[in-house]
């Protein structure tokens, strides 16, 4: 038994037997496990904390697996979606898929291949977060930092003492340099597995990284929001 967070899940699933028996053996495995009983709920469980993977019963209450799916890609969350289904057809698969879940389990499943695929789809996902590695010094314009040191040295000469918080943040947008960083991503490498912060907290450290590192922080060079998905660095 690992005891240790292997990760975070969200368990979407009416058939309460079936709930409690797949939470228990997930949690045995170290995972932390979100519990919800229908589309809807899922849909507000992903709005409020970042999972490494979401198991998602196709035959929901309310709001089916399917369009709860469709649902949270457009949102652009793109945490991997394991599906399950009591229907063994070709056309479910398809949709699914279609509507962004990653991998597709029919009921009545063996356990041990859940836990391995979840496992997989957890690994796989983690490695594909894992951009270039700027080591602990970068330079940008006339600005530098020394991530381990959590100092910079501004464009005017100025040397900044940075926040635990902030550095990580310039470290995540700088790794991902010329990419839309989402604010799900930002919560889990930045805040760890909690409730999201406010957009306007994250609002405020961009607005603080303006003020130290661009030269017109009204016109920014380096440091944007993407309004409703993220934030990016560009050089």
């Amino acid at each position: 038994m690992n005891t240790q967070n292997s990760g975070n899940i969200l368990l979407v699933e009416d058939e309460e037997n079936l709930h409690e028996a797949l939470k228990l053996n997930l949690e045995m495995e170290g995972y932390s496990v979100t519990s919800a009983y229908d589309g809807s709920k899922a849909i507000d469980a992903v709005n409020n904390e970042y999972f490494d993977l979401i198991i998602m019963d196709i035959m929901l209450p309310e709001l089916d697996g399917i369009s709860a799916t469709e649902r949270i890609r457009i949102q652009n969350i793109e945490s991997p979606i394991l599906m399950l289904s009591a229907k063994n057809t070709t056309a479910d698969k398809i949709s699914g898929l279609k509507k962004g879940a990653d991998d597709y389990l029919t009921k009545p499943f063996d356990l041990e291949e859940l836990m391995l695929r979840v496992e997989k789809l957890i690994l796989k996902n983690r490695k594909l977060q894992v951009r270039e590695n700027i080591g602990e010094d970068y330079s940008f314009g006339d600005n530098h930092i020394t991530f381990n040191a959590q100092e910079a040295i501004t464009w005017q000469n100025e040397k900044i003492d940075l926040s635990k918080k902030e550095t990580m943040l310039l470290k995540l947008l700088i790794e991902n340099k010329n990419e839309v960083v989402t604010r799900e991503k930002i919560l889990q490498v930045v805040w760890g597995y909690n409730v999201y912060p406010a957009t306007r907290t994250i609002d405020n450290f961009i607005l603080n990284f303006r003020k130290y590192f661009e030269k017109d922080s009204r016109s920014p060079r380096y440091f944007h929001s993407v309004r409703g998905v993220g934030y990016k660095f560009t050089e």
